[in-house]
């Protein structure tokens, strides 16, 4: 899999000093092979999978997933997972093992019931479909969303994005009459933001404000929390927030069947904290020290990798706002100072 940050991280960190307070802070899969663009000299429009055969990429992905848990090694589901979930499982494991070499002492395997799948239809490779499922982990009557995709035939089928939303905020996916599903281009224009877009627009909302995305949980109360934050006495904090919309991070969508769409979509975020004189940081967690390199003095860079899901509108509905629903980060790096 291909990794369009890698070796940019120890430079971008460090540049953080000369950023001042107002500066703002998937896959395989690119939309734009999402309609019927021709790849690999393949022009028919057929399903993404069988759903014999997401059923078992599913299987596949909860048995390396629960390996690698348990074991701390993520060279264990390292070839079912990619883009942003690729980075966040990753760094999750890598700390995991630094702490615990011998493994997980709290590990509790994942399990699925009631998986439901949506397959899109779309031509050439790669491709890709979402699994929809109840998981013995986290919020009662929550649904986990993973979104599959492999580049080829003889690829096998991996994990980029994952959220959780509460069953009843999974939205109603247009199908035509055998169930398949209709995926959006990234320059799909009836939607009132483009989906190869969302990343830089959700960037600048969270810097910056604005009406583009309606209020909740990872808009404006995320906003409000690191403006909070940002002015605790003794310490400063400062946020600077960057698309990623390409190669392993580029955004997947699928039509609702209210014209919108749901898109998934990836952004990186870097968050410094710096100490005022005489006082320190606050004593990082043993995840975040593993994640360390440098000497944590005056300042703690921590670098994140967030994917979210959010309801794209159809443009003309009444409401042209884009709610985002679910939102997973995941600590990928830190640097001290």
């Amino acid at each position: 899999m291909s990794r369009d940050r890698a070796g940019r991280s120890p430079r971008r960190l460090r540049s953080l000093n000369q950023f001042a307070l107002a500066t703002g802070a998937v896959t395989v899969l690119s939309l734009t092979a999402s309609g019927c663009v021709v790849v690999h000299g393949e022009r028919e429009i057929v399903p993404a999978a069988t759903r014999t055969e997401a059923a078992r990429a599913l299987k596949d992905f909860t048995t390396a997933y629960n390996k690698a848990d348990k074991a701390y090694d993520r060279s264990l589901d390292a070839d079912r997972v990619t883009g942003p979930l690729a980075d966040i499982d990753g760094a999750k494991l890598e700390a995991g093992h630094k702490n615990n070499p011998g493994g997980n002492p709290t590990h509790s395997p994942l399990k699925f019931s009631d998986a439901k799948f949506v397959v899109p239809e779309k031509a050439a490779w790669p491709r890709w479909f979402v699994a929809d499922a109840a998981a013995n982990k986290g919020l009662a009557d929550s649904r986990w969303l993973l979104v599959f995709t492999r580049a080829g035939a003889n690829d096998v089928w991996q994990v980029s994005y994952l959220t959780v939303l509460a069953a009843t905020d999974v939205p109603k996916f247009k199908t035509d009459e055998n169930g398949w599903a209709q995926p959006v281009t990234a320059d799909d224009a009836a939607l009132a933001i483009e989906p190869e877009k969302l990343s830089q627009t959700y960037a600048t909302y969270l810097k910056a404000g604005g009406d583009t995305f309606a209020a909740g949980t990872h808009t404006s109360q995320w906003r409000a929390q690191r403006k909070k934050f940002a002015s605790k006495p003794g310490l400063a904090r400062q946020y600077i927030d960057e698309p990623l919309a390409s190669g392993d991070y580029a955004p997947v969508g699928l039509r609702t069947a209210d014209g919108g769409a749901l898109v998934f979509f990836t952004t990186h975020r870097y968050e410094k904290q710096t100490a005022a004189a005489g006082t320190e940081i606050p004593a990082p967690t043993a995840d975040v020290k593993a994640l360390t390199t440098g000497e944590i003095k005056q300042s703690l860079t921590l670098e994140f990798i967030s994917n979210q899901a959010a309801l794209d509108p159809a443009k003309g509905s009444g409401d042209q706002k884009v709610a985002v629903l679910g939102r997973i980060e995941g600590l990928t790096g830190a640097e001290g100072e």
